[in-house]
């Protein structure tokens, strides 16, 4: 696959690229089986355009082999941990950033899948991408060499630009464009299946050259990152598909939600209606949805990993695993040992499916550790952050209601604080979503804790 246009999409200051998508614009002969030569005869393309994507992912375990001390440590800590300030790695960086990081301009180890998709001709002879599909796959290894590596923010303005769908030649305006365009199909898709679609600005700090904050600023995903989800997503699901029938497999699930917490969240709704029908006044569109997200989060069950399939429920997959992050998750690594073992040489696993099963418990246990560090770690740099800003005025909408009282998430910077009750001095009805002025009154950094005071 050296010759394939290859190239990588990651955040700007990404260190390890464990993922990589190859195009190329192929024809169609008049058996319908795809042309060894790659010919771009307008006619031919207008007729029946056929793209051949790869979806290329290090080949961690030609590298690691289990059993071995970096395996060992590797399943110990079974993910990588992205803290606000620094990143603690599964695998020791001479793999992770060196010779399994697929930069450009070097050769590089690969697990792949390949997709052969055709794409009818709509209006005007054009490609209609509403209609493509895979006609063909194939799951194998390969040996890739990038040509380029992008952020989301390059990848973004080159589809923002709008570059025209042509075959003509290949280039990276035109792998990005219709990759987009094969993407943007592929995601409305599992929408129109029930997949959930929230999506939550992640937050992000930029520090100075001691570690202390000095600007927090939001990510929200954009086209770039929703191209390579959904290609992750159908690598992911096609590889779940192909080898995990009927053999012990490692599974990503995710569990039906708890069905009287979705009735909470319809209750909540017409509630907030309600009350501020009642207060004779118009409640933020924007808020309410914000604060039906939140709830709609909370009532899902946790995804994890298991050898028995019972589907996942957010992404409306019947089959779905994790296979295209080796170098960060240690169950990634898993499912290519069993790829290697059920489709690649035919050999027998040398795990039982119990064996197999403890290991995705202890899998699911590190992803959840590994989450709850990096929530406490982005509260305490919003501790440090709210340090300097005590005494200081701020709007924000409620995001949590106890009996002592309730949390206020900033608008400007998602700070969380605590209002206590017995600082309110004429109690009022309070609902979810509410927005309100706060104080910032003490930060106790240590705890990462804030406090607030109510302002009428």
């Amino acid at each position: 696959m050296r010759d394939a246009f290859t190239f990588t999409i990651d955040p700007a200051d990404a260190k390890d690229f464990d993922d990589a998508i190859s195009f190329e614009c192929l024809s169609v002969g008049e058996d319908d089986d795809l042309s060894a030569q790659r010919s771009y005869s307008a006619a031919v393309l207008q007729a029946k355009p056929v793209y051949q994507i790869g979806v290329h992912i290090a080949d961690v375990s030609f590298y690691v082999r289990p059993n071995t001390d970096v395996d060992d440590e590797a399943y110990k800590r079974g993910t990588s941990v992205y803290l606000v300030d620094r990143v603690i790695p599964m695998l020791p960086e001479e793999l992770s950033n060196d010779k399994c990081s697929l930069r450009p301009g070097e050769d590089k180890l690969c697990m792949s899948v390949i997709f052969t998709f055709e794409v009818p001709a709509g209006n005007h002879g054009k490609p209609d991408f509403n209609a493509a599909k895979v006609i063909k796959h194939k799951i194998c290894r390969t040996v890739i060499r990038s040509d380029a590596r992008l952020n989301y923010d390059e990848a973004q303005q080159i589809i923002d630009s709008g570059a025209a769908h042509t075959c003509a030649k290949t280039n990276l305006a035109e792998a990005i464009c219709t990759l987009n365009a094969i993407a943007q199909k592929l995601r409305a898709e599992r929408i129109a299946n029930g997949a959930l679609t929230i999506e939550q600005e992640e937050v992000r700090f930029k520090l100075d050259d001691k570690g202390n904050p000095v600007d927090i600023y939001f990510e929200c995903p954009n086209k770039a990152h929703h191209l390579i989800e959904e290609f992750m997503l159908l690598a992911n699901r096609t590889v779940a598909k192909e080898v995990g029938s009927g053999r012990p497999f490692v599974y990503r699930v995710h569990d039906v939600p708890d069905s009287e917490k979705l009735e909470d969240i319809k209750k909540y709704k017409r509630n907030a209606l309600r009350t501020a029908k009642m207060r004779h006044r118009e409640i933020s569109t924007d808020s309410l949805q914000r604060t039906i997200d939140l709830l709609t989060i909370r009532a899902q069950a946790k995804a994890v990993y298991s050898t028995y399939n019972i589907g996942h429920y957010g992404l409306a997959f019947t089959h779905y695993t994790h296979f295209t992050s080796p170098i960060r998750r240690y169950p990634d690594l898993m499912v290519h040992r069993l790829v290697e073992k059920y489709i690649l040489t035919g050999k027998k696993i040398s795990l039982t499916r119990e064996e197999l099963e403890e290991k995705c418990e202890h899998c699911s246990a590190c992803e959840q550790d590994a989450a709850q560090a990096e929530r406490d770690s982005v509260k305490l740099f919003q501790a440090i952050w709210m340090k300097e800003h005590v005494g200081e005025v701020l709007p924000g909408h409620i995001s949590g209601i106890t009996d002592f009282g309730f949390f206020v998430q900033l608008d400007q910077t998602h700070c969380e604080g605590l209002v206590h009750m017995m600082t309110i001095e004429h109690p009022e009805e309070f609902i979810l979503g509410d927005a309100v002025n706060v104080q910032v009154v003490r930060v106790n950094v240590n705890r990462a804790q804030i406090d607030f005071e109510l302002v009428l």
